[in-house]
């Protein structure tokens, strides 16, 4: 997968419950690598191993799952056995329902449903007894249960729709990326909405698959954002690889003229420019946090003339220079 960076915004949003519960934080940014200063800047970015680091690292300090957002805490494990449980079941449709059926058991469970519908199956979650001010677990719960689901049956399950009981947020532009469907909010539930046809596909995975797959939790669960058909990650794979050029090379390689590049970026809400400047700073942003790297090196890397170019791109996209940036990771 190509190198993603998720928005300040997360950890900020992930911090709150621990926070409202009291407790100290710092030790779960350090041990993430994450300068408490970036939390300050709206525009900050963080890799998706430190975002992982830090989900763990609260996970670990309040043995709790849902990370103070739910009426109880869920203990650490109770996702690892609900997936044992589900990756032994012949088909998704069973896959899911014993795993909401062992969530039934929990006092600290989540509130979901499967229900059928007129036109297919959704599932609905219900967190009116959590207390959930930025919306983190829907969002985070309905990712994960829908990157799972999709996992389990080794193909993506494409959404008819998702349904949100509360109004748009000022962060609605990332749902857009997260979950790559029509969206309607204050709807009467929450739910993820998709075809009936997928309950009845195999369960392809096996428990060997599930340990390497949770290695890394939450960030292969949390932070996948590329759906391969959707225009604007093709660009970015593309890209990403290495080629050289503007907007015609890129829809020559798609096998489609440079306009309609242009027309089916604008659909999803995006421009060329804006998907390759995305990219850059994801890789600016990881080479920082990893080290071993100069600036200069990274400036020519990523193509820029001149590394003062650089450093004010940089500035742009993130709100620090790259010197601060890595100071402060």
């Amino acid at each position: 997968m190509l190198t993603r960076t998720i928005a300040i915004h997360y950890v900020r949003a992930a911090l709150r419950g621990a926070l409202r519960g009291g407790h100290d934080v710092t030790p779960v940014l350090a041990a993430a690598g994450i300068s408490p200063a970036l939390l300050e800047d709206d525009r900050a970015r963080v890799t998706a191993e430190q975002y992982t680091l830090l989900i763990q690292g609260l996970w670990e300090a309040l043995d709790d799952e849902l990370m103070g957002f739910g009426a109880k805490p869920s203990k650490r494990g109770s996702f690892q056995t609900m997936c044992l449980l589900a990756v032994h079941c012949p088909d998704l449709g069973s896959a899911l329902r014993r795993g909401l059926d062992f969530y039934e058991l929990l006092d600290s469970r989540p509130a979901m449903t499967l229900v059928e519908d007129d036109d297919g199956y959704r599932l609905e979650l219900d967190l009116s007894d959590a207390s959930d001010p930025d919306h983190f677990l829907a969002e985070s719960l309905l990712v994960l249960w829908h990157r799972f689901s999709s996992w389990l049956i080794g193909r993506r399950i494409p959404l008819r729709r998702v349904d949100f009981t509360y109004p748009e947020p000022a962060h609605g532009g990332e749902y857009h990326l997260i979950f790559g469907c029509p969206l309607r909010f204050e709807a009467p539930v929450t739910a993820l909405r998709f075809d009936a046809r997928f309950l009845r596909m195999p369960v392809v995975q096996d428990e060997g698959a599930l340990r390497r797959y949770l290695r890394g939790s939450p960030a292969e669960l949390l932070s996948r954002r590329d759906y391969g058909a959707n225009t604007a990650g093709l660009v970015r794979r593309i890209l990403g690889n290495g080629i050289t050029g503007g907007l015609p090379e890129v829809a020559g390689r798609l096998g489609v003229s440079a306009p309609t590049l242009r027309r089916k970026l604008a659909a999803e809400g995006t421009s060329f420019r804006e998907v390759r400047e995305q990219l850059l700073r994801d890789q600016a942003v990881a080479s920082l946090v990893r080290g071993g790297e100069s600036v200069e090196d990274l400036a020519l890397r990523l193509g820029f003339s001149e590394a003062s170019a650089f450093h004010r791109a940089f500035k742009r996209w993130t709100g620090s220079s790259p010197g601060a940036y890595r100071a402060g990771s």
